[in-house]
């Protein structure tokens, strides 16, 4: 009985092994569009939370629990650095002034070395949910 589950087993892995059959897929041309649609909505979103704001950087320059010397400090800011938005974080007992919008760390990093020379101590990059309107072609991809 063993030796003929054994032929049989050889007999059919010789008929699977010496199948010459084929297999032709023809694909929708439209499914190339989708997916390119498709990995443009997931590269937006993997810089996204799950509330649909955008994940980035600020640069922190203060963290006191000082109210009145934070808010001094942030009129300074947006004094000197009209461009950028200040932003006052209130976490007790702290008051925590960051500035700036960056997606990229590099850029906040770039920031961060041009304000440490006007404020040499407590300045430091920090991640946060930004501000972010995306150019209006990555709008063009996902519609």
């Amino acid at each position: 009985m063993y030796k003929i589950l054994v032929a049989i087993s050889f007999f059919f892995t010789y008929a699977v092994a010496s199948a010459q059959d084929s297999i032709v897929v023809k694909k929708d041309p439209r499914v190339d569009v989708l997916t390119a649609k498709q990995a443009a909505i997931n590269k937006r979103t993997a810089g996204m939370t799950s509330n649909g704001q955008y994940k980035g950087f600020r640069v922190q320059v203060i963290s006191t629990s000082d109210r009145t010397k934070a808010l001094n400090l942030k009129a300074e800011l947006l004094t000197k650095y009209p461009d950028e938005k200040t932003y006052t974080v209130f976490q007790s007992p702290y008051f925590r002034i960051r500035i700036g919008n960056f997606l990229k760390k590099e850029d906040a990093e770039a920031f961060r070395k041009v304000l440490s020379k006007a404020y040499p101590q407590g300045v430091y990059v920090v991640p946060d949910v930004i501000e972010y309107t995306p150019p209006a072609d990555d709008e063009e991809i996902i519609e």
